[in-house]
């Protein structure tokens, strides 16, 4: 998502750090991109109410904190609502990868961070989750022969080659082969996947 975008339509955040300077740098950072920072705390059990009382779009949430652990509280924000998580890290460990991934965290920013890479870092979170809760509606709503894992499964590969192809052949970003793939498929009524495949084809292009 671009700045302007965050202007227009502000992305709703908040942020759970211990340090207070780093959450400050954090928050300061959002704020002169556009997004709108609803809350922010310390503690890891504190971040979890927060997020019941403003559901928010991102929660940028530390590992390590007071009352419960980033991870911890990712679990609980992702079990019953949508809202896109980043967790921070002071370290790399392929464990808290594989256990931050289990617990429904989309990215992860090792610190210290630059302004740039916290920024690049939540449009890549957004767009991710955004595209996931966007195939999982669709796959609810249209159903098929397959399995709903295994429906979900055959349409992220097919609109990941989709998006491919519109990039290299249509000099589109992620983001715009993505919109133009779901904006086609509700036009028309049709299923993301047939959009797709209609692109992997040839048979449609922007």
């Amino acid at each position: 998502m671009s700045q302007d975008t965050a202007k227009s339509a502000p992305v709703r955040v908040i942020i759970a750090e211990d340090e207070a300077i780093v959450r400050l740098d954090i928050k300061e950072i959002l704020l002169s991109a556009g997004y709108l920072v609803v809350g922010e705390t310390g503690r890891g059990d504190e971040a979890v109410s927060l997020a019941a009382e403003t559901t928010p779009d991102l929660a940028i949430l530390d590992v390590k904190m007071p009352g419960m652990s980033g991870i911890q509280a990712a679990r609980e924000m992702t079990r019953d609502a949508k809202v896109a998580v980043m967790v921070l890290t002071a370290f790399s460990q392929r464990e808290l990868i594989e256990e931050a991934r289990d617990a429904g965290v989309a990215a992860y920013l090792v610190k210290p961070f630059r302004r740039d890479e916290l920024l690049n870092a939540v449009d890549t979170v957004l767009a991710s989750c955004r595209e996931e809760w966007a195939i999982d509606a669709e796959v609810e709503s249209f159903g098929s022969g397959e399995s709903a894992a295994e429906d979900k499964i055959a349409t992220r590969r097919l609109v990941e080659e989709a998006k491919s192809a519109l990039i290299q052949n249509s000099a589109m970003t992620e983001a715009e082969a993505f919109s133009f793939i779901q904006r086609t498929a509700m036009r028309t009524r049709s299923r993301m996947r047939e959009v797709a495949r209609q692109v992997i084809e040839g048979s449609l292009s922007p």
